[in-house]
């Protein structure tokens, strides 16, 4: 005998209901898969979940994954769409990129989402506001980078921090033998010589007597858990820790507390000290000794010379360790690097400066194209203000986040030719060849476009020239490194290499 539907038990109705459930959701996925639910081109993405499954499956390699759906896209623009995060436009085309950097520069802040990400590390420095504070803090920024005499207190920062402790500890590896992580090298110098030209302070991390300083380390933590925030596959998890205090968001408090306590510090002391100067010695050093003769709010100059610090540390020191390891990898254009910048300094009577740098074309090529292939910053974020249509005709609503990526565009063979993978500092050689920063965004454009650019050149310039000049580096490992994406990208592992002296002159004076 049949039993009719009034007679069915709770649990039978109850299996009923979920398996037409679950018909219609494999109904709705396969659809999905075939059609990709909400858009042309990007991951498969699927009612309430969006495309939370493939990033989980890809979250070790976001960088490729991202890399190899835009160059499927016929614009190189990807829609990505996950459960708690925001609808995020990801794009790879120069039209985009200078459409988001200059043409709708207003349409498309920061915003909300991405300062709070990095708001509690960054406070409202330039590299995180909008808005009045961002064009007040930009205007007084440019000044200060524009002069003269700062250009030539890097010059002679970068001179003495390379003669007295960045060659001498070169020496001796290779008089030893000994392998070193030209990557953590790097980055120790590069945190010296920022500080000294933000900060006027010198934390003696390059010194292998001394510990590496607490700001460094407690920088170094922030910067890490806040670069992660961003890659979180649901926000709601970071957010919710830091409300509890607990796990990362609690390091993330103290090492943010320790940073914003010792520069507070040392703002104190400056202040005491140029209080003893007369008005042109307070004003010819470093930027915080310029900030606080313009008599601005302290918090703000913590801020400001925290960001230039983020900006100007790691950035520098990714950039030069990617070069030395493509470098070793063609001998060839490394013997042509070599040659360019042992040329101006044979005499003893010649002193590597500003013009000797401008002339090194060969040098400044290689590190665009080193920074192509890996950039400092694999991607940067904005915020849609009002609803707009990019110039490849994608949609863009209020409130989307809208990602250009320079990592991605490097790779793309729509932007840079069949040789997109190749190491060739010859694309960038020629009276005829103009690369705008939309095709090359690593210093962003626009009104944005970094302001330490070319004190950032000045300095890898410095390094390359003084490095290359005196010694040969060769990677104890053959197999390509990985590159991961924080803030700023690193080499996972760093750069070992054994260091053999070539022998010549310093590159001082």
């Amino acid at each position: 005998m049949v039993m009719s539907i009034p007679h069915l038990t709770h649990i039978s109705l109850a299996f009923l209901s979920l398996s037409c459930f679950f018909f219609i959701l494999h109904m709705l996925l396969s659809r999905s898969r075939r059609f990709n639910w909400f858009y042309s081109y990007g991951p498969p993405t699927y009612p309430i979940l969006g495309c939370l499954i493939a990033f989980y499956k890809n979250r070790y390699r976001l960088l490729d994954w991202y890399t190899d759906m835009l160059a499927h896209s016929p614009t190189q623009t990807i829609l990505v769409q996950r459960l708690g995060a925001r609808r995020t436009i990801i794009t790879a085309n120069p039209d985009n990129v200078e459409y988001i950097l200059k043409t709708k520069f207003d349409n498309f802040p920061k915003g909300e989402p991405f300062t709070e990400i990095l708001g509690d590390l960054l406070g409202r420095g330039i590299f995180n506001v909008d808005g009045e504070l961002w064009h007040t803090q930009r205007k007084l920024a440019s000044h200060e980078f524009t002069t003269k005499s700062l250009r030539e207190f890097v010059i002679s920062t970068l001179e003495a921090e390379v003669n007295e402790r960045l060659v001498p500890i070169l020496k001796s590896a290779a008089a030893d033998q000994t392998v070193v992580d030209l990557q953590d090298l790097l980055r120790r110098f590069t945190f010296d010589s920022i500080c000294k030209v933000s900060l006027g302070t010198d934390p003696g991390c390059l010194d292998p007597s001394l510990p590496v300083s607490n700001l460094a380390r407690s920088f170094d933590m922030a910067s890490e858990i806040s670069a992660k925030r961003a890659t979180s596959p649901v926000f709601a998890v970071w957010k919710a820790k830091r409300a509890l205090r607990v796990g990362s968001e609690k390091k993330l408090k103290d090492a943010i507390k320790l940073v914003h306590g010792e520069v507070m510090e040392i703002i104190h002391c400056k202040k005491l000290k140029n209080n003893e100067l007369d008005e042109t010695s307070s004003v010819n050093g470093d930027l915080l000794s310029r900030l606080i003769s313009g008599g601005h709010d302290e918090e703000v100059i913590r801020d400001m010379v925290i960001s230039f610090i983020m900006a100007g540390r790691d950035t520098t020191s990714a950039a030069l360790t990617w070069l030395f390891w493509l470098l070793a990898r063609h001998p060839d254009i490394k013997k042509e690097v070599i040659d360019e910048v042992s040329t101006p300094l044979e005499s003893d009577e010649v002193r590597l400066d500003y013009e000797n740098l401008k002339e090194m074309k060969l040098v400044k090529a290689c590190l665009c194209e080193s920074m192509r292939l890996y950039p400092p910053v694999a991607w940067d974020s904005k915020h849609a203000r009002h609803h707009d249509t990019l110039p490849d005709g994608t949609r863009v609503n209020k409130g989307d986040r809208v990602t250009y990526f320079p990592y991605g565009m490097g790779r793309m063979e729509t932007v840079w030719g069949k040789d997109q993978l190749e190491f060739n500092p010859r694309r960038w050689l020629g009276s005829t060849v103009h690369i705008t920063s939309y095709k090359f965004p690593v210093f962003q454009g626009g009104p944005r476009i970094c302001l330490g650019k070319e004190m950032a050149f000045i300095q890898m310039e410095y390094v390359v020239a003084a490095m290359l000049r005196r010694f040969e580096f060769q990677p104890v490992r053959q197999d390509p490194p990985v590159y991961v994406p924080l803030l700023t990208a690193h080499m996972d592992g760093g750069l070992k290499v054994m260091v053999k002296e070539r022998g010549g002159k310093s590159v001082g004076s």
